[in-house]
């Protein structure tokens, strides 16, 4: 059974500034050092970005729960495998708590944007 649905699109451009504004403490404050892959490429930044953002629409009301932007990680077996969507502390709590067994990810890149679907089953 479908348990939540996310959806999300990223301008590259933001993350660009971001990355210009920002830097490290940006790649620090939001991803775990596995998640990213090539930290100079803000097309595979905004990705990563689509991707956690969709999972918190997915999760749904969590108002209280701490949930953290390094508690929602993409990751890959490999840099040829498909992104998988791992969740740890408060963010695999409140998924355990509505039944959350499983996470389905789709990230794609076109037209200097970054879209995301996540499908969590129940």
């Amino acid at each position: 059974m479908i348990a939540g649905l996310g959806v999300d699109l990223v301008e590259v451009r933001r993350v660009r500034g971001l990355l210009d504004r920002h830097g490290e403490r940006f790649l620090e404050r939001c991803f775990d050092r596995r998640e990213v892959l090539r930290p100079e490429d803000p097309e595979h930044l905004a990705g990563l970005l689509a991707a956690k953002e969709a999972a918190f629409k997915a999760l749904g009301p969590a108002s209280g729960s701490g949930i953290a932007w390094k508690n929602i990680q993409v990751l890959r077996r490999d840099p040829a495998s498909p992104p998988r969507l791992v969740l740890s502390g408060a963010a695999a709590s409140h998924a355990t708590s509505r039944g959350i067994v499983h996470a389905h990810l789709s990230i794609t890149h076109h037209g200097g944007m970054a879209a995301a679907v996540v499908i969590l089953e129940a």
